[in-house]
C-alpha cells in the first residue's frame, strides 16, 4: 500500500448540480481546472461540502468515477469520502475508490444509529476500510455534524490493530488538545489533516502539515499566503490572512453556508449549481447583496493570483 500524506491544502469539493437539482458531472472538469490554477492538487470529494448525505449511492458512485477520470494524467489526487449510515453502501464506495485509483478513502461515523462505544466505532470503520485493503483509510471526525464524540487519541491507540490501512484522521474537530495528542501519538506516525478552516493557523502552529476544507474551493490564495507567512516567521501577516478567512466564512455562513458557498463559486466562473434541500439557496437579491458584501471586504482582491 502506497501512502500519500495529505499535506498542503485539500479542497473539500462541492457536488455540482444542474438547476433542477440533478447531478451535473460535466462541471467536474472545470472544478478540477480551477483547483489546479489555484495550486490545490488534492481534493476530498463526496464529503460534507459535497452534500454526500443528500446523494443516492448511484450518484456517489458516478461522482467518484467522474473525478477519477478527470484527475487521470494530471497532478490532481483524489480522496473519496465513503461514509454512510448504510455500511454496505460505504463498502461499495470504498471498493470502487480503490479500483479507480483514489489516493485514500475516508469515512465518518454512522450518525443516525450511532455507535455506542469506541469499540463499536472502530468496528464500523474497520468494516468499511476492509473493502479497500490496498488504500489508505482516514477516519473522518466531525462531531458537530455526527454528534459522535469519541476520544480520537484513544481511537488511534485501539484502531491501528483493527484497521491495517489506517493512515490517520481527518480532524474536523475544534478540540486542539486532542489534536496535539494525536499529532504526537506513536512518535508522530499518523497523518492528521486539519478540518476547521477558520483557525487553520492555530493547527499549523501545533504541527499540522495538511488541511481539508470547504473554503479552499474559493479562498485558496488566502490560505497559501497564510501558510507561507507562518513558514517564514511572519506571524503578523499569517494572522491577517487568518482573519480574512474568518471574515469570509462568517459572511458566507450568514446567508446559509452551502447555498452561499455555491453562489461564490458561480461568481468565480466555476458554476456548481444549487444546493439540495434541506440547504437553502440564495435569491437573486441575496446573491447581489452577497457579491457587494464580498467586494466591500476585499474578497475578490484576496483571491486574485
Amino acid at each position: 500500500m502506497t501512502h500519500v500524506s495529505l499535506c498542503g491544502l485539500v479542497a473539500a469539493t462541492h457536488t455540482p448540480f444542474h438547476a433542477d437539482g440533478s447531478l451535473n458531472l460535466a462541471a467536474v472538469e472545470k472544478q478540477a481546472a480551477h483547483m489546479l490554477v489555484n495550486q490545490v492538487t488534492k481534493v476530498f470529494i463526496g464529503g460534507s461540502t459535497g452534500e454526500s448525505h443528500s446523494l443516492s449511492l448511484a450518484e456517489r458512485l458516478a461522482l467518484s468515477q467522474r473525478w477519477l477520470e478527470v484527475a487521470r494524467g494530471t497532478a490532481m489526487q483524489v480522496v473519496v469520502h465513503v461514509g454512510s449510515n448504510c455500511l454496505s453502501d460505504a463498502k461499495a464506495l470504498a471498493a470502487q475508490a480503490q479500483q479507480l485509483g483514489a489516493v485514500a478513502v475516508s469515512a465518518l461515523s454512522p450518525s443516525y444509529f450511532k455507535p455506542r462505544s469506541l469499540e463499536m466505532l472502530i468496528a464500523c470503520a474497520a468494516d468499511v476500510a476492509s473493502a479497500a485493503p490496498q488504500t489508505p483509510f482516514y477516519f473522518y471526525d466531525i462531531p458537530p455534524m455526527t454528534n459522535v464524540n469519541v476520544s480520537m487519541p484513544d481511537f488511534l491507540a485501539q484502531a491501528q490493530d483493527r484497521i491495517p490501512t489506517l493512515a490517520g484522521i481527518k480532524f474536523s474537530n475544534p478540540d486542539l488538545m486532542a489534536y496535539q495528542l494525536c499529532l504526537q501519538a506513536d512518535s508522530g506516525k499518523w497523518d492528521m489533516p486539519f478540518g476547521c478552516d477558520e483557525f487553520l493557523l492555530a493547527a499549523i502552529a501545533l504541527g499540522a502539515t495538511g488541511a481539508v476544507g470547504s473554503s479552499y474551493n474559493f479562498g485558496a490564495p488566502i490560505y497559501h499566503r497564510l501558510i507561507a507567512a507562518f513558514n517564514r516567521g511572519d506571524l503578523a501577516t499569517a494572522r491577517e490572512e487568518q482573519f480574512r478567512s474568518v471574515r469570509l466564512i462568517q459572511l458566507v455562513a450568514s446567508y446559509g453556508y452551502m447555498g452561499a458557498a455555491k453562489a461564490v463559486m458561480e461568481m468565480l466562473n466555476v458554476p456548481v449549481g444549487p444546493a439540495r434541500l434541506p440547504h437553502n439557496n440564495l435569491t437573486k437579491e441575496q446573491t447581489t447583496e452577497l457579491r457587494a458584501n464580498l467586494q466591500s471586504i476585499g474578497f475578490f482582491d484576496w483571491v486574485t493570483n
